[in-house]
């Protein structure tokens, strides 16, 4: 998962960037080591100590503002997937090459279980009520089977991008490989034929 770009709307070009390259080091090496230090952070945005700091006073606030900044990726990305459109097999593809565009925003959330619970205590937004809408319509077109819960097919597209982000991350599934690999898994099961 390749740093996306972040949302420094308003901040002018060589700040936005490095701001931007900050919050990315930060989900990629957060998501991977809850631990890791903000020299850990620095190294990864390669940017010295002191210029993270000009930006983020602290840890928590930086973690606050990668969290912020994450959910407006990962519902950027579904957004610009447009899963109103075109067929629902072809809209669900979209949409999970987004999600996994921002496989380390995901993972960083759902690393996480504090950030994790505070986003299950939530309303669905915008994001889940796109891939909500886009699973009733494929049930409604038949195209995915009506017998088993929207919510139920909601939560399985999110843990397989999870599942396949984390295993191009530990090197176990090119990073290219990991959209097919679900929509395999979506559209076959696991049981072979």
């Amino acid at each position: 998962m390749s740093g996306p770009r972040s949302s420094s709307v308003g901040i002018p070009g060589t700040r936005a960037r490095t701001r931007n390259a900050i919050l990315n080091a930060a989900a990629k090496v957060l998501a991977r080591d809850r631990k890791a230090t903000l020299a850990d952070i620095a190294k990864e945005a390669e940017v010295g100590r002191s210029t993270l700091h000009r930006y983020f006073a602290d840890r928590e606030e930086l973690v606050n503002e990668v969290v912020e900044d994450s959910l407006h990726l990962i519902g950027q990305a579904v957004e610009d997937a447009a899963l109103d459109r075109g067929e629902p097999m072809e809209a669900l593809r979209r949409a999970v090459s987004a999600m996994v565009a921002v496989g380390d925003r995901l993972l960083f959330l759902f690393h996480d279980p504090t950030h994790f619970d505070k986003l299950e205590d939530t309303e669905p937004d915008a994001t889940d009520l796109a891939l909500r809408a886009l699973i009733e319509r494929g049930q409604a077109d038949g195209v995915f089977d009506p017998q088993v819960a929207p919510d139920w097919i909601e939560s399985v597209v999110w843990a397989l991008v999870y599942s396949g982000c984390e295993a191009a991350g530990s090197g176990a599934l090119p990073r290219h490989g990991v959209t097919e690999a679900v929509m395999r898994t979506l559209e076959n099961g696991v049981c072979a034929r």
